[in-house]
């Protein structure tokens, strides 16, 4: 008789333990069976009424009921608390490759970076740091620097006119007639800033692009006072030696006019598409003001001379850094830009 009701005792439980619905429900199971007042507790009162004999027989039946039902419910607790575990770590998963919330420290564009450093190395040099419209008149783009209407260098330029006459400025010397236009000499200037070509775009070639004018304007000013600066320039920016080339270039605005060249680092000379395969990349056009441009601005050119040049920031940046193709300077690819 005790044995059928430990069997069927041990039946209705996994029966209760198989409904439950929460760690709570378990529990009760727990105590009704299990507990000081439970049904196996009950059940123990009543064996003393039995036989030795049987006494013993059903004591261990007992005790096995009990540890099997122990195990079982402890194995459903265990159950519970791994699909609670695993409902926490749904909600508090957190993937730690992301970037941590709130603001990503960020960084400066390389070309920006190039240009303060230039800007503080000139301004500790006396020059002054100028800036001007992007849409210019054809005046200050053209004419002002001793571009005729009908001379070939406006086309050489490709340039973005728009409606009203004006245009998007092909180089940042608009900013050296404007400061000449302000200043009087002697002085001297730089005007950094964004250009813009109409022209194909490629690894060394770009429609938007950065440049950097410079001039100074004062007495007996020479082709030796222009290397100086060049050199002193260079030597600032790349941290070291480089080769460069000064050859003969004609531009309306200077005269005598010059190119000078830096040896691809890219390369180192041998040839690539950045430097058309020459080995060389074309980085400072200079030369000494056309007497023309000065009194265009209103400077007297029997009393003041000068010279000016023309740095392409943008390529500037690909030679100091080793990269290979401009279009990556305005792709806004983080993963190139974090990389400075």
């Amino acid at each position: 008789m005790l044995e059928k009701q430990i069997s069927e005792l041990q039946a209705a439980t996994l029966v209760r333990i198989g409904a439950a619905r929460s760690p709570e429900d378990l529990e009760s199971v727990r105590v009704d069976v299990l507990g000081r007042k439970g049904v196996l507790a009950l059940i123990s009162k009543d064996m003393g009424k039995l036989a030795t004999e049987e006494r013993a027989r059903a004591g261990k039946l007992l005790n096995q009921a009990k540890n099997d039902l122990e195990s079982l419910i402890l194995a459903a607790q265990n159950k519970f608390s791994a699909q609670k575990m695993a409902a926490r770590l749904d909600e508090e998963w957190i993937d730690v490759t992301l970037p941590a919330p709130g603001p990503r420290p960020g960084s400066l564009h390389p070309i920006t970076q190039i240009q303060m450093e230039i800007e503080d190395l000139f301004v500790s040099l006396g020059f002054m740091v100028l800036d001007g419209p992007e849409v210019e008149t054809e005046y200050h783009n053209f004419d002002a620097l001793n571009i005729p209407p009908e001379h070939p260098a406006r086309d050489a330029q490709d340039t973005f006119w728009l409606t009203n006459g004006n245009l998007l400025r092909t180089h940042t010397s608009p900013v050296q007639v404007r400061g000449m236009e302000r200043c009087s000499p002697p002085l001297r200037m730089i005007a950094p800033g964004r250009a813009f070509r109409n022209e194909s775009v490629d690894a060394s070639h770009e429609h938007t692009f950065y440049q950097l004018e410079g001039m100074m304007i004062d007495r007996d000013v020479s082709v030796a006072h222009l290397l100086y600066f060049m050199k002193t320039l260079l030597a600032e920016i790349f941290r070291r030696e480089v080769t460069v080339r000064l050859r003969p270039g004609f531009f309306p605005f200077v005269e005598p006019g010059f190119e000078l060249d830096i040896q691809c680092v890219i390369c180192g000379g041998s040839g690539c598409p950045v430097c058309k395969q020459s080995g060389w990349v074309e980085l400072l056009p200079c030369g000494l003001v056309n007497p023309n441009v000065l009194r265009i601005s209103g400077i007297d050119p029997e009393k003041w001379n000068g010279f000016a040049f023309g740095l392409g920031l943008t390529r500037l940046v690909m030679m100091r850094y080793g990269i290979d193709d401009i279009r990556l300077l305005q792709s806004g690819d983080l993963r190139f830009l974090q990389q400075f």
